[in-house]
């Protein structure tokens, strides 16, 4: 073979790669979504946002909680019995409120237990749905965040500190339309909280709790411990499982576009497991 046909065999070859690195990447993850699903008995959602890099350009794209993540999430959870357990692996900046409460209701009104695994960080939206599991497990190391909402880039607790700071007549229509808007998404979001929580704390712990994560007591990204969130009252447990860990090393931070959420496709049932365990 000339030098020639040797450069085009490495061109191919090198065009491959990264298609035939997914394709392993995939296929490990599902073997490894099975064999949880076996272990646990369980419906097993992952969803995960890594930062992208755009394969061209090479920008960093981050990626948030979206509709088309709500979308696959309730998808799985209508595939799955009444009587089968949910076990959702988190890892999120979050996202929209919107996809984060149909996720976070969905997951609430699921009859058998719901699990919610943080190895990492689930902030935000990502602490939202957290809430509406029967447990979260955390990494020792692991975090959870406000659910205090967002308008555009500003807090919407601090547009409505301008209400008290300044005259009325010194603020600028645009603002005191922005401050209504606050007031509205802040009611609405701590709402959401009580409704997870009144259940299992009664309808005066959820309220404090709700108070506390959504109306701007603390910055957006501050970190709340397992030892804080336990201080909360929330079902906080540290029993990771290793195959979790080993789970997050197969959603490496690539220039690959991918899903953020996955599952086995296939309709979930005790009659489903019964099957496996006989073969």
């Amino acid at each position: 073979m000339d030098l020639i046909g040797l450069f085009w065999v490495f061109l191919i070859i090198s065009s491959l790669q990264p298609v035939i690195r997914q394709r392993m990447l995939e296929s490990g993850r599902l073997r490894l979504l099975e064999r949880l699903e076996q272990q646990r008995q369980s419906r097993v959602i992952v969803l995960i946002h890594r930062q992208e890099t755009l394969s061209l350009l090479g920008f960093p794209l981050m990626r948030y909680i979206d509709i088309n993540d709500s979308e696959a999430v309730l998808r799985a959870i209508k595939m799955t019995d009444r009587d089968v357990p949910i076990d959702l692996v988190l890892h999120t900046p979050g996202g929209l409120v919107l996809a984060a409460e149909q996720i976070a209701c969905a997951l609430r009104r699921h009859p058998a237990k719901v699990t919610v695994f943080v190895p990492h960080y689930a902030m935000s939206g990502g602490t939202l749905i957290a809430l509406a599991a029967d447990e979260i497990v955390m990494d020792e190391n692991a975090v959870l965040g406000p659910v205090d909402p967002q308008l555009g880039q500003q807090p919407a607790a601090s547009i409505l500190k301008v209400l008290e700071r300044k005259p009325i007549s010194e603020i600028e229509d645009e603002t005191l339309i922005m401050a209504d808007i606050a007031e509205k998404a802040i009611r609405q979001v701590k709402t959401t909280v009580i409704e997870l929580l009144s259940d299992r704390l009664g309808a005066e712990e959820a309220e404090r709790i709700a108070s506390v994560l959504a109306t701007g007591v603390w910055t957006h990204d501050y970190p709340i411990s397992v030892r804080e969130a336990r201080s909360f009252g929330l079902p906080i447990s540290t029993e990771m499982p290793q195959m979790v860990y080993q789970l997050m090393g197969l959603y490496p931070q690539t220039a690959q576009r991918r899903p953020s959420v996955e599952y086995i496709p296939i309709p979930r049932s005790r009659e489903t497991e019964r099957r496996q365990t006989h073969r």
